[in-house]
């Protein structure tokens, strides 16, 4: 399937907090690990590659940040399980302090099929991890959404 037909996903969050906070969080791997996945080789920074891991899953993704400008856009060519996509946030700073925070992933590879299911499981697991981000950054609440969502794919 070529990237030109295929899906992209679009999922998107309002969060209750200034955007150098929002930002920050998925950037810096000492608050990302708080509601998404549970260990990373180290900050994005443009141009770096780190590694992010979901123990719990015995899963992990090689993230090649294209573009990372502060408090604004971050572009990173997402590879893992043999698949590579390009994921794209967006953080859109609102006037009574808020922050909005859209994701974008495209570019997925393999048959038809193979697209189109990654296309659900991403809509689905970034909309978990925008909810995630939410109650963290609002609550300080960590709702194990990620870790919860598949619990009995979890390594013993």
């Amino acid at each position: 399937m070529t990237s030109r037909s295929s899906p992209t996903v679009k999922v998107q969050m309002m969060i209750r907090k200034p955007v150098a906070e929002v930002f920050r969080a998925f950037v810096d791997p000492t608050v990302t690990t708080r509601f998404w996945f549970t260990r990373s080789t180290g900050r994005l920074e443009s141009g770096k590659t780190v590694r992010w891991d979901w123990e719990m899953y015995g899963a992990s993704a090689e993230v090649r940040v294209d573009a990372l400008e502060p408090d604004k856009r971050i572009l990173v060519e997402w590879s893992g399980n043999g698949r590579s996509s390009t994921i794209e946030w967006a953080f859109d700073s609102r006037p009574d302090g808020t922050t909005l925070v859209r994701i974008e992933n495209r570019h997925f590879t393999g048959t038809e099929d193979e697209v189109v299911a990654q296309a659900l499981d991403a809509t689905g697991g970034f909309s978990l991890v925008l909810a995630g981000l939410k109650a963290f950054l609002e609550h300080g609440i960590d709702l194990r959404l990620v870790a919860d969502h598949h619990p009995d794919a979890h390594r013993k």
